[in-house]
């Protein structure tokens, strides 16, 4: 019997999307949590009778506890099929993609590669910031789980598969890294490139460059200063 659902999501989620499920079930039990640990602490037997709604965790969810989840498991990936995996916004801001957006797909033990059951995409205005460009995502996908709510709350089933495929390329913490290692011998376009988009300090990760051993990492002091200079 299905009557629980798990919301695999931040502190500020955890607060903000349950009464939007339970607008619809008010007999549903949502239990909010945001780690593989609190995941891993419920039984089998609630996992049997829930379903599981990730939003923009970085939590990945082991294959043993996905085949205990008995009403299927879902997750909100804030960008585009065609960039699955990590810092979605910031390598389709460094390929200078014309289109973003957000992608809800079933969860398998892969990352970002089961089917795709909703998506939301939009054009990637000029002069677009990491910061605005996720921000655009997520409003994309708080406005898909609004009109999925009632779906996710009360129906048994999910919806069935889009004809749409994710991209063959998927972004890892270690391609991030790659590009924060800045050569020596790189051009000042290309340095521009990456610091416009890597040189915020995400993740706690600065763009360095290392000569005789020694580790210099730069800094940017107005990040939309560097990113006008950059497109100018």
């Amino acid at each position: 019997m299905f009557d629980t659902i798990i919301l695999l999501t931040g502190y500020i989620e955890r607060a903000a999307l349950p009464p939007a499920l339970l607008g619809h079930n008010p007999a549903v039990t949502v239990l909010t949590i945001d780690s593989v640990e609190q995941l891993s602490e419920l039984s089998s037997q609630v996992l049997a009778r829930s379903r599981l709604i990730g939003f923009v965790t970085p939590v990945i969810v082991p294959k043993k506890i996905l085949d205990q989840i008995g009403y299927g498991a879902v997750n909100f990936h804030p960008g585009p099929p065609s960039y699955p995996g990590w810092a979605p916004a910031h390598f389709a801001l460094y390929d200078q993609a014309g289109e973003f957006g957000a992608t809800v797909h079933l969860m398998v033990e892969k990352v970002d590669a089961g089917p795709i059951i909703d998506l939301a995409l939009f054009p990637i205005p000029p002069d677009t910031t990491v910061f605005s460009l996720e921000g655009m995502a997520y409003a994309r996908l708080a406005f898909l789980f609004w009109r999925m709510a009632r779906e996710l709350a009360c129906s048994l089933t999910l919806p069935a598969a889009l004809p749409v495929e994710w991209g063959r390329r998927k972004y890892s913490r270690g391609n991030y890294l790659s590009m924060c290692e800045i050569p020596l011998d790189i051009s000042r376009h290309e340095l521009n490139r990456r610091m416009r988009v890597f040189g915020g300090n995400y993740f706690g990760v600065m763009p360095t460059v290392k000569l005789h051993g020694i580790e210099f990492r730069a800094v940017l002091p107005d990040i939309a200063e560097s990113a006008a200079a950059a497109l100018g």
